[in-house]
Protein backbone atom coordinates (compact mmCIF):
# COMPACT_ATOMS: atom_id res chain seq x y z
CA UNK A 1 0.00 0.00 0.00
CA UNK A 2 2.76 2.52 0.78
CA UNK A 3 4.27 2.14 -2.68
CA UNK A 4 0.79 2.38 -4.65
CA UNK A 5 -0.35 5.63 -1.88
CA UNK A 6 3.60 6.92 -3.19
CA UNK A 7 2.75 6.71 -6.83
CA UNK A 8 -0.72 8.07 -6.88
CA UNK A 9 0.80 10.96 -4.74
CA UNK A 10 3.83 11.75 -7.41
CA UNK A 11 0.98 11.85 -9.87
CA UNK A 12 -1.37 13.86 -8.08
CA UNK A 13 1.50 16.69 -7.85
CA UNK A 14 2.79 16.51 -11.39
CA UNK A 15 -0.78 16.59 -12.45
CA UNK A 16 -2.15 13.99 -15.42
CA UNK A 17 -3.64 17.00 -17.44
CA UNK A 18 -1.54 19.88 -17.66
CA UNK A 19 1.48 19.72 -15.02
CA UNK A 20 -0.17 21.35 -12.29
CA UNK A 21 -1.77 19.47 -9.37
CA UNK A 22 -4.68 17.57 -8.63
CA UNK A 23 -6.88 18.16 -5.80
CA UNK A 24 -9.77 16.74 -3.50
CA UNK A 25 -9.59 13.47 -5.50
CA UNK A 26 -10.85 9.74 -3.97
CA UNK A 27 -8.78 6.76 -4.87
CA UNK A 28 -10.52 3.14 -4.31
CA UNK A 29 -8.03 0.73 -4.35
CA UNK A 30 -9.84 -3.02 -4.69
CA UNK A 31 -7.67 -5.30 -5.58
CA UNK A 32 -4.15 -6.01 -5.96
CA UNK A 33 -1.63 -9.26 -5.09
CA UNK A 34 1.89 -9.10 -3.94
CA UNK A 35 4.56 -12.00 -4.68
CA UNK A 36 7.15 -12.16 -2.13
CA UNK A 37 10.08 -12.78 -4.80
CA UNK A 38 9.31 -10.90 -7.75
CA UNK A 39 7.24 -8.06 -6.66
CA UNK A 40 9.34 -4.68 -6.44
CA UNK A 41 8.47 -1.37 -4.51
CA UNK A 42 9.26 0.37 -8.57
CA UNK A 43 6.77 -2.25 -10.25
CA UNK A 44 3.58 -0.77 -7.80
CA UNK A 45 4.88 2.91 -7.95
CA UNK A 46 4.76 2.84 -11.79
CA UNK A 47 1.50 0.36 -12.13
CA UNK A 48 -0.32 3.27 -9.84
CA UNK A 49 0.67 6.29 -11.81
CA UNK A 50 -0.17 4.68 -14.68
CA UNK A 51 -3.23 3.27 -13.29
CA UNK A 52 -4.08 6.86 -11.88
CA UNK A 53 -3.41 8.73 -14.99
CA UNK A 54 -5.81 6.80 -16.97
CA UNK A 55 -8.46 7.00 -14.48
CA UNK A 56 -8.05 10.91 -14.05
CA UNK A 57 -8.69 11.36 -17.77
CA UNK A 58 -11.26 8.75 -18.25
CA UNK A 59 -12.97 11.08 -15.41
CA UNK A 60 -13.70 14.38 -17.51
CA UNK A 61 -11.49 16.71 -15.06
CA UNK A 62 -11.99 20.27 -15.22
CA UNK A 63 -9.55 22.38 -14.59
CA UNK A 64 -9.82 25.27 -12.25
CA UNK A 65 -8.71 28.87 -12.38
CA UNK A 66 -8.68 31.71 -10.27
CA UNK A 67 -11.19 34.52 -10.74
CA UNK A 68 -10.97 37.95 -9.07
CA UNK A 69 -13.13 40.77 -7.70
CA UNK A 70 -11.70 43.85 -9.81
CA UNK A 71 -12.76 47.50 -9.32
CA UNK A 72 -11.61 49.91 -11.77
CA UNK A 73 -11.94 53.43 -10.66
CA UNK A 74 -12.00 56.03 -13.81
CA UNK A 75 -13.48 59.17 -14.80
CA UNK A 76 -16.64 58.86 -16.97
CA UNK A 77 -15.31 59.27 -20.50
CA UNK A 78 -13.11 55.86 -20.30
CA UNK A 79 -16.33 54.18 -18.97
CA UNK A 80 -16.68 52.30 -22.52
CA UNK A 81 -12.87 51.34 -23.51
CA UNK A 82 -12.25 49.71 -19.77
CA UNK A 83 -15.96 47.68 -20.51
CA UNK A 84 -14.59 46.85 -23.42
CA UNK A 85 -10.93 45.74 -22.31
CA UNK A 86 -12.60 43.63 -19.57
CA UNK A 87 -15.19 41.75 -21.88
CA UNK A 88 -11.97 40.83 -24.30
CA UNK A 89 -10.27 39.83 -21.16
CA UNK A 90 -13.26 37.10 -20.36
CA UNK A 91 -14.66 39.65 -17.86
CA UNK A 92 -17.58 39.79 -16.59
CA UNK A 93 -19.05 42.91 -15.13
CA UNK A 94 -21.78 43.11 -12.03
CA UNK A 95 -22.24 46.90 -10.90
CA UNK A 96 -21.17 50.17 -11.77
CA UNK A 97 -21.26 53.03 -9.53
CA UNK A 98 -20.51 56.87 -9.57
CA UNK A 99 -18.27 57.94 -7.05
CA UNK A 100 -16.97 61.86 -6.89
CA UNK A 101 -17.13 62.34 -10.63
CA UNK A 102 -16.12 59.43 -11.50
CA UNK A 103 -17.53 55.43 -12.54
CA UNK A 104 -16.09 52.63 -10.35
CA UNK A 105 -16.75 49.35 -12.32
CA UNK A 106 -16.95 46.46 -10.68
CA UNK A 107 -16.03 42.81 -12.53
CA UNK A 108 -14.77 39.46 -12.14
CA UNK A 109 -12.30 38.51 -14.32
CA UNK A 110 -10.09 35.54 -14.59
CA UNK A 111 -6.52 36.14 -12.90
CA UNK A 112 -4.82 34.46 -16.44
CA UNK A 113 -6.46 37.35 -17.97
CA UNK A 114 -4.77 40.00 -15.68
CA UNK A 115 -1.47 39.88 -16.99
CA UNK A 116 -0.35 43.44 -17.42
CA UNK A 117 -3.62 44.90 -16.80
CA UNK A 118 -2.00 47.60 -15.29
CA UNK A 119 -0.35 49.28 -18.18
CA UNK A 120 -2.86 48.01 -20.56
CA UNK A 121 -5.92 50.70 -17.85
CA UNK A 122 -3.25 53.09 -18.18
CA UNK A 123 -3.15 53.41 -21.75
CA UNK A 124 -6.46 53.07 -22.40
CA UNK A 125 -7.61 55.83 -19.80
CA UNK A 126 -4.03 58.57 -20.23
CA UNK A 127 -3.41 57.30 -16.97
CA UNK A 128 -6.38 58.66 -14.87
CA UNK A 129 -7.75 55.06 -14.35
CA UNK A 130 -6.66 53.25 -11.33
CA UNK A 131 -7.78 49.38 -10.08
CA UNK A 132 -7.89 46.59 -7.05
CA UNK A 133 -8.25 42.88 -7.02
CA UNK A 134 -9.00 40.72 -4.82
CA UNK A 135 -9.27 36.76 -4.85
CA UNK A 136 -12.55 35.59 -5.05
CA UNK A 137 -13.51 31.71 -6.38
CA UNK A 138 -12.04 29.10 -8.54
CA UNK A 139 -13.93 28.18 -11.41
CA UNK A 140 -13.94 25.84 -14.07
CA UNK A 141 -12.13 27.26 -17.25
CA UNK A 142 -14.38 27.20 -20.26
CA UNK A 143 -13.97 24.69 -22.42
CA UNK A 144 -12.05 25.97 -25.43
CA UNK A 145 -9.41 27.47 -23.14
CA UNK A 146 -8.87 23.90 -21.59
CA UNK A 147 -8.89 22.19 -25.01
CA UNK A 148 -6.08 24.59 -25.98
CA UNK A 149 -4.05 24.06 -22.07
CA UNK A 150 -4.47 19.99 -22.99
CA UNK A 151 -2.65 20.83 -26.52
CA UNK A 152 -0.35 22.88 -25.31
CA UNK A 153 0.81 20.98 -22.34
CA UNK A 154 1.25 17.51 -25.12
CA UNK A 155 2.61 19.90 -27.31
CA UNK A 156 5.33 20.61 -24.55
CA UNK A 157 5.85 16.85 -22.85
CA UNK A 158 6.62 15.74 -26.67
CA UNK A 159 9.08 18.29 -27.46
CA UNK A 160 10.54 17.30 -23.61
CA UNK A 161 10.62 13.77 -24.70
Amino acid sequence: MPAILKGINDKMTEGPLTGSYARDIRVYIYDGKMHPVDSKEIAFILAARNAFKEAFRNAGPKIMEPIYDVDILTPSEYVGPCMSDLNGRRGMIINQDMDKGFTVLHARVPLAELYRYSTTLSSLTAGSATFTMRFAEYQPVPTDVQTKLLAEYAAQAEEDE
